[in-house]
């Protein structure tokens, strides 16, 4: 049942001329918690199914400067690298229906000359973000929840297609994504590392192999340090070398020396 404060209602009553026509913007948001890669997904008070979260492009405002406004919103964060990596327009993506539907029950029905009864393309962008930094409103009307990556439900119009693009994407370039740089904390286990690649790659990784590769790159280094968080046997800790990843990602060399781990 749709309310007078209810979030979508807000937004759909924008008027259409302060807005980019047919542009929105959809973020893929990483973050990594208790040993597992997740991703940021919300759910209007309105709406029936999850999605990623997004928004629309202000008629003078940057197409960037709108990610990272959608960005900051959803989690607290305004220094995050936020990556564009794919233009979503196949001329079906957008449900009409659906969003006509959503416009009868926020009391816009009739109004089939209404800017979200258009179809849309969007902007992907991807994030990788600290767990621990994200600060989530959670509202009744809007609500914003973490999710398993391997325990995404069925999102709204194409939102699963983008999060499948954008881990694509990801494989396609890992040797030049510094990807555990941004989800992990100053101090971790090379396991944790691990999970984070053999999640993206969706397959199983060889301990010893992917830990001597890690070393030989000098962008890991270990600590004379242990932790104990995962069980009752020790784990060493690991950091990251800040500025030979600086370095690297002002050169534009490979992380990893290849793209294959």
């Amino acid at each position: 049942m749709s309310t007078d404060n209810s979030y979508n209602k807000k937004v759909l009553s924008i008027d259409a001329s302060q807005m980019l026509p047919g542009v929105s913007i959809d973020c893929v948001i990483f973050g990594f918690h208790e040993g597992v890669l997740k991703i940021l997904l919300n759910k209007f008070d309105t709406h029936n199914q999850w999605m990623l979260p997004g928004g629309f492009v202000g008629i003078r405002e940057d197409v960037d400067a709108a990610a990272y406004r959608i960005l900051k919103e959803r989690t607290g964060l305004h220094k995050t690298n936020l990556i564009q990596f794919h233009l979503f327009g196949d001329c079906n993506r957008t449900n009409i229906e659906e969003n006509r539907r959503m416009l009868a029950e926020n009391n816009f029905e009739g109004d089939s000359a209404h800017w979200f009864a258009q179809r849309f393309v969007s902007a992907g962008y991807y994030a990788f973000v600290d767990f621990s930094k994200v600060k989530i409103k959670d509202k009744p009307e809007d609500r914003t929840h973490w999710h398993m990556l391997n325990e995404i439900p069925d999102l709204y119009s194409d939102h699963n297609k983008i999060i499948k693009k954008a881990i694509d994407v990801i494989r396609l370039h890992l040797g030049y994504i510094p990807i555990g740089f941004h989800l992990l904390p100053d101090k971790f286990t090379m396991s944790e590392l691990r999970v984070i690649y053999e999640t993206i790659l969706g397959e199983t990784l060889d301990r010893r192999n992917f830990q001597r590769k890690m070393l030989a790159s000098e962008l890991v280094v270990p600590l004379d340090e242990v932790s104990k968080k995962w069980g009752v046997k020790s784990a060493a800790l690991f950091t990251f070398n800040k500025e030979r990843y600086e370095k690297l990602l002002k050169s534009g060399s490979p992380l990893l020396g290849s793209s294959k781990i």
